[in-house]
Formats: structure tokens, sequence, C-alpha cells
């Protein structure tokens, strides 16, 4: 299966296990490991609140497209400050190659590259494909593909069939 845009990772980074809702960002070892593995960011160590604070603004923003709601304006605040802190701009080379460029530290760099994928999800054709988890306990979010898909995983999808048989056959019995 295809992997869900950055900010939908991001955004899962927040999840649950039988229920219970887990942090993926407890640590600043954590938030490395997370930006290493996505090709966000190559950082030692970052301070977690602005992190935490983007990804719980993309997760609100993220509700409100699933549930049709407007969008809170804390979250669209702390997302454009996030964008804001790193000003990126295109380098030619001789070859034809064009770099990003920034002058920002690389936390900064990197908490606006974060916030820059969750503006082009929100504001791009993926957001009418943004869909929010139906499967038991879940809270994640991911972007409707194929368009049969209707969960975030196989596992979700599964448990909810699991579900939808045991209470038609449990109800028969009752």
């Amino acid at each position: 299966m295809e992997s869900e845009p950055l900010a939908v990772e991001y955004a899962n980074t927040l999840y649950a296990v039988r229920g219970d809702l887990r942090e993926g960002l407890d640590t600043a070892a954590a938030l490395t490991a997370w930006l290493r593995e996505h090709a966000v960011a190559d950082l030692d160590a970052a301070d977690l609140a602005p992190f935490v604070a983007l990804r719980d603004a993309v997760r609100d923003l993220a509700r409100a497209v699933v549930t049709d709601q407007p969008a809170p304006r804390e979250a669209l605040e702390t997302l454009n400050a996030s964008a804001a802190r790193a000003p990126r701009w295109p380098t030619l080379h001789a070859d034809g190659q064009v770099v990003e460029r920034t002058a920002a530290a690389p936390d900064q760099a990197a908490l606006a590259t974060l916030a820059r994928a969750a503006v082009d999800l929100f504001a791009g054709p993926d957001r009418a494909l943004l869909r929010a988890c139906g499967g038991p306990g879940c809270v994640l979010f991911f972007v409707k593909r194929p368009p049969r898909r209707e969960w975030c995983s196989a596992s979700c999808g599964n448990r909810a069939r699991v579900g939808r048989y045991y209470r038609r056959h449990h109800a028969a019995e009752d």
C-alpha cells in the first residue's frame, strides 16, 4: 500500500492501541527518528513542544475537513506561524537541477517543511479525499486512494468486519 502524504503521516503520530491514545512524539529521540525516517531532517535534537503543537493543529484541521466544519482559528494560526519559520527559495544549478534553500536553523526548517506539507494537503486535491478511519477505536487519518478504501489499514478493516459479524450474530441470539 502506498504511504500517506507527509502531513497525514505526521498527524498520525498520535495513534490508538486498543482504544488507548499513544504519543508517537513523546521524546526528542522519537521526534528525531521520525524526522529521519520521513526524510524531513537529520537533527540531533529538537524542542518537542512546537512539533507537537503543529501536529495537534494538523489533526484539528484534518478533523474539521473530514467533518465538514470550519477550520479552527487557533489551528490555522499555529500552522501558518510554523510555515513562516523558515522562508525557502529555489536555486538553479548549472545542470538544471533546482535545490530548495533556507537560512533557518535545521529544526525550524523541519517544522516549516511539515507545515508546508499540511498547507499543501489542505489546499490541494487530496483535501477532498481525506478521511478519518472508521475502525473501532482508531484515531488515524488517511487519503482515500483507491476509491473503495474505507479504513486506514487492513487491520482496522478486519476489526470493523469482525465487529459487525459479532454484533449481527449475537443480536440474533438475544
